[in-house]
Order: structure tokens, then C-alpha cells, then sequence
């Protein structure tokens, strides 16, 4: 059974959010604070996050951030803020899509149905075919756990980032438009910018590239998109 977290410190919202999911069948848990989500990130052991940016113990504090810190499982932001700014800062914290209320208990389904498809876990492990020397650059994915392994190295990445990620490393050398990737990781309903998918690239760039500044890997194609470039 699929298991959400919801952290929402409005009780008649949280409960009607709680209650419209255990009748869909989904397995909830909700907590009215960011630190008793943290906990129950570790005891509960979510799908995925419901999570309202105003709670009482955030202040000043991006809540988004601070969770992304502990977890890569998507988090979906359920928030009364409707500034454009608000939901793009949200989402270049590593939040995976951006609910403004009021919203249909219908497309708040479909939203975590969408997220929930695109962490289907895979149980193989994508490696270069030879073994590399021990001064070669290597990058491997690791589907089951949704890690990257960067020279033997495990980096944990938010799930846009690894969904970028693993679009391009299965491609390379295909230039991607930023529109392209924006569609990848959140289906043309959910909203992102092109300004979160730069955020995300140069993420990836600095967890990867051993020159960030000059990237090997992670190319720019100028007024188009990115390519990965395989070595």
C-alpha cells in the first residue's frame, strides 16, 4: 500500500486531506510541525510528502530544503501561496510539484500517481560495459536506490535531479530543450519553469563535474537545452 506523509498543521485541512486518501486506499500518516515530519520520515518510512510550507516551526526557514536534506522521495508542496516566486524558490529546493489551495482532491491523486510513476524502482543497475582504470571518470546509476556512483562515490540527488540525470545518461549525445526535460520530470499539467531546470543542471554539475565551472559531462547547448556527453 502506498504510504504519504502529509505535514499540514491546519487540522480541518489535514484531517480532510487524511481522510479523503485512506478512502482511495493510500496509507496516511499526518503531523503538524517539520520536526515530528523529520521523525516520521525515519518511522514511517513514506512514498511521499504532502507538505505545507507555513508551519509553526519554520519560521524564516525554507521547510522544503530542510526535508529535501534528509529524504529523496518526491515531496509534493501543498501551500496557500500563490506567487510565482514562492513556487519557483519551492521547486529549486528540491520540491517535485507545487499544489496551490484551494485544489481538487482529484488532481491532488492525480499529482501524487504521476510522482509515484516516476519512482518506479528498477531492480538493475546501469554501468559502463568495462572496467575502468583507476584515473577514469565514471558514472554509473543505480536505479534501485536512485543513487548516482560518481568514481566509486555515492551521491544522493533530489528525484528532478535524478530524473534528469537518468534522461540524459541514456541519451548521449542527444541535446534535450529545456521544455523537453521540463515534461520529463513533471508532465506538462504540473508547474515548473526553465529557470528550475538551470538550478537543477548546475546541481548536478557540482555533485559530478570535477570543474563544475567547465563542464565534461553535463554540456550546454547554447539557446537549445543540454546534452550528456559520454567518455
Amino acid at each position: 500500500m502506498t504510504k504519504v506523509l502529509i505535514i499540514e498543521d491546519d487540522n480541518i485541512f489535514g484531517d480532510m486531506l487524511s481522510l479523503y486518501l485512506t478512502e482511495e486506499q493510500y496509507e496516511v500518516t499526518r503531523v503538524p510541525s517539520a520536526g515530528e515530519g523529520l521523525r516520521a520520515l525515519q518511522e514511517f518510512a513514506p512514498n511521499v510528502v504532502l507538505l505545507d510550507l507555513m508551519l509553526p516551526d519554520t519560521e524564516g526557514i525554507n521547510a522544503c530544503a530542510m526535508l529535501r536534506g534528509f529524504t529523496t522521495i518526491p515531496i509534493i508542496v501543498i501551500s496557500a501561496e500563490t506567487k510565482v516566486s514562492e513556487r519557483i524558490l519551492s521547486l529549486s529546493e528540491g520540491a517535485d510539484d507545487y499544489l496551490c489551495k484551494p485544489f481538487s482532491m482529484q488532481e491532488l491523486k492525480a499529482r501524487i500517481e504521476a510522482v509515484l510513476r516516476r519512482t518506479n524502482m528498477q531492480s538493475a543497475v546501469i554501468a559502463p560495459p568495462a572496467a575502468p582504470n583507476a584515473d577514469e571518470w565514471t558514472l554509473v546509476l543505480d536505479m534501485a536506490r536512485r543513487l548516482l556512483i560518481c568514481n566509486g562515490n555515492e551521491i544522493e540527488t533530489t528525484f528532478s535531479e535524478f530524473e534528469i540525470i537518468k534522461l540524459l545518461y541514456h541519451n548521449p549525445g542527444k541535446v534535450f530543450s529545456r521544455e523537453e526535460l521540463i515534461n520529463a520530470i513533471r508532465g506538462i499539467d504540473s508547474y515548473i519553469n526553465e529557470r528550475a531546470i538551470d538550478v537543477h543542471i548546475t546541481n548536478l554539475r557540482k555533485k559530478i563535474e570535477q570543474n563544475p565551472k567547465e563542464p565534461q559531462y553535463i554540456k550546454t547547448v547554447w539557446g537549445v537545452g543540454y546534452k550528456y556527453i559520454k567518455k
